[in-house]
């Protein structure tokens, strides 16, 4: 899938990736897509309900080589 930004949250703990996760996706517009990774293994539990509280759509969460890839679609 193809996405408008990228995000390396490696290395950050939680709350870190979701907050930086929040401020990139500000710079989006409607409908453009977030592509983020992150090794916190908290980031399983926190993208997902940071995408439900803020009305993103989490497009597809996979395991990558160094921790997980997250596909967010702005609201």
């Amino acid at each position: 899938m193809t996405y408008d930004a990228e995000l390396d949250a490696k290395g950050l703990l939680c709350p870190l990736p979701v907050l930086k996760a929040r401020k990139r996706l500000q710079a989006l517009t409607s409908g453009q897509v977030l592509r983020m990774e992150a090794d916190d293994p908290a980031a399983i539990i926190d993208v997902p309900h940071f995408c439900g509280e803020a009305g993103h759509e989490l497009v597809e969460m996979t395991d990558g080589a160094d921790g997980q890839i997250y596909l967010i679609r702005k609201a």
